[in-house]
């Protein structure tokens, strides 16, 4: 299955109010092979819900994104690229590519979130999720795996955050500000991370 290292600015935390700006992602094959970066800005219908206190954490301006395509431009466009990075052909005149979609398993750090935005935005342009209900999370992930390592007298980061659980490797973001793709290619090396972790644990009969 390939997966879809994903992360998205918005405008605010209300996915019924607020909208995404920004979208970043990596694809992955089966086996965590790197494929792709995406990265696109997107102008938010709702201008109303732009909150100040959010353009603190991502810093871009209603101004900055007056270029930006809408998305409904790039639902679609994200859906092409994932397939076209993954080699898969969609026979012409077909505009479902939900079969061809399905096994992509969007992961993040507390994805969860940016699934219930891109959902949304799914249903208020009334198109078709295509990708598949699993997900795969740092958050939760890192929560177990820390749990046996703490268990087993080994040092853990002091919370769950992209930053700590980055820290915790040695990683960070390289300024302040949230990028939706850096973050998704910081969220993809923890995750290479704990699997690597993972490794390390045996099971005593």
């Amino acid at each position: 299955m390939p997966f879809l290292v994903l992360d998205l600015e918005m405008t605010g935390p209300e996915p019924d109010w607020n909208e995404i700006i920004q979208i970043g992602g990596v694809l992955f094959d089966d086996d965590w092979s790197e494929k792709g970066r995406y990265l696109t800005n997107v102008y938010p219908e709702n201008e109303e819900a732009f909150s100040l206190y959010s353009e603190k954490v991502h810093n871009l301006s209603l101004k900055e994104l007056e270029d930006a395509p809408m998305i409904y431009d790039v639902l679609p466009e994200l859906e092409d690229w994932i397939l076209e990075k993954l080699n898969i052909r969609v026979p012409a005149g077909q505009s479902d590519k939900t079969p061809y979609l399905k096994n992509v398993i969007i992961c993040g750090q507390s994805v969860i979130n940016d699934i219930n935005f891109l959902r949304e935005a799914y249903r208020l342009e009334k198109q078709k999720w295509p990708y598949s209900r699993t997900l795969l999370d740092t958050h939760t992930l890192g929560y177990f795996v820390f749990r046996i390592l703490k268990q087993n007298g080994k040092p853990v980061p002091r919370g769950l955050s992209l930053k700590d659980i980055a820290g915790y490797f040695g990683l960070e973001r390289e300024d302040d500000f949230h990028n939706a793709l850096e973050d998704a290619v910081l969220t993809a090396h923890c995750f290479k991370e704990i699997f690597k972790l993972a490794h390390q644990f045996k099971v005593l009969s």
